[in-house]
């Protein structure tokens, strides 16, 4: 394996653009997130972790803005700017920090984080213990939650359509020290995309940080993906969604690659956003494997990936 620019330890944010900062504000709070500040022209908002901000929006045509990876140090990201010939920048958003901006083959910018002072995290409501045929851990207690939004917790992964494949899995694997997981191959000789996990050696860390996918409708953004608490949360988010008549997308069910059960929402301008739990980990040992489309579209249980235009 070739040795990238830096190696970088996990997702950071996402960005947006939209004409309708309160309408994008209403929508992420049915969704489960939680304000992190902001002004007239730019919202932040957060999960219950540590991270300052997971999701923003500024104002303008509605439109994918910024994918966010997180570095482990200034210091790399001084390295990463020094091969790329561009600036360390002051980062001006909550949690302060630096950034170095790129932009990637097809035109997205990836702004590259370190140093921020993390946020406190929020408390978890706590869960009852789960009874099984396999173990009863919940004895003389009944088991009840209540009617709100999931929980996000953090941003787990973000889904990019690109124009070439193999161009765009070498730009980011060369700066960022990206692993393939699963390579999806649609003939013997041609692959149209790959989930990509972050090399962390020995820890184990999310089974995709990244998905790349060449894909009949080109570059564009696909959609970012939320940890929240657990089943019983993610369906309580499913129905609160339902409730407020928002725009369902595809789910509730679980991936055959990743493993994660998956729940997909259209916030107001179209941008699908997921809540997924229970999710795969793997080290920088597990390797990588191959995959077809059939896995990739396909489930192991649940609804079945709805046809799109």
């Amino acid at each position: 394996m070739e040795l990238s620019i830096i190696r970088i330890e996990d997702i950071a944010h996402v960005g947006f653009t939209a004409p309708d900062l309160d309408a994008m504000a209403d929508f992420l709070g049915d969704f489960g997130l939680q304000p992190a500040g902001g002004d007239a022209e730019t919202r932040y908002f957060r999960g219950t972790g540590s991270a300052p901000f997971v999701h923003r929006t500024r104002r303008g045509a509605a439109g994918f803005a910024a994918l966010g990876l997180r570095a482990e140090s200034v210091a790399d990201l001084e390295t990463l700017a020094a091969a790329e010939g561009v600036a360390v920048e002051d980062f001006d958003a909550p949690g302060d920090g630096k950034v170095v901006r790129l932009t990637d083959p097809d035109g997205y910018t990836v702004e590259v984080v370190a140093g921020q002072k993390p946020a406190a995290p929020l408390p978890l409501a706590d869960a009852a213990p789960v009874n099984t045929a396999r173990a009863k851990a919940r004895l003389r207690a009944t088991k009840t939650s209540a009617a709100q939004p999931a929980t996000v917790v953090r941003l787990g992964h973000c889904v990019l359509g690109v124009s070439d494949f193999r161009a765009s899995e070498a730009w980011y694997k060369a700066r960022f020290g990206f692993i393939t997981s699963d390579e999806i191959a649609v003939a013997p000789n041609f692959s149209i995309g790959a989930f990509m996990r972050c090399d962390r050696g020995d820890t184990p860390t999310d089974h995709h940080t990244l998905f790349l996918l060449q894909g009949p409708g080109g570059a564009g953004f696909n959609h970012a993906a939320f940890e929240v608490i657990d089943l019983d949360d993610l369906m309580h988010g499913h129905d609160h969604l339902k409730a407020k008549g928002r725009e369902a997308d595809w789910g509730v069910g679980r991936h055959i690659l990743g493993s994660q059960i998956f729940d997909y929402w259209r916030d107001p301008w179209g941008h699908t956003l997921e809540h997924w739990t229970d999710g795969d980990l793997f080290t920088a040992a597990d390797g990588s494997n191959m995959s077809d489309l059939p896995t990739l579209m396909g489930v192991q249980w649940g609804m079945k990936m709805p046809a799109r235009g």
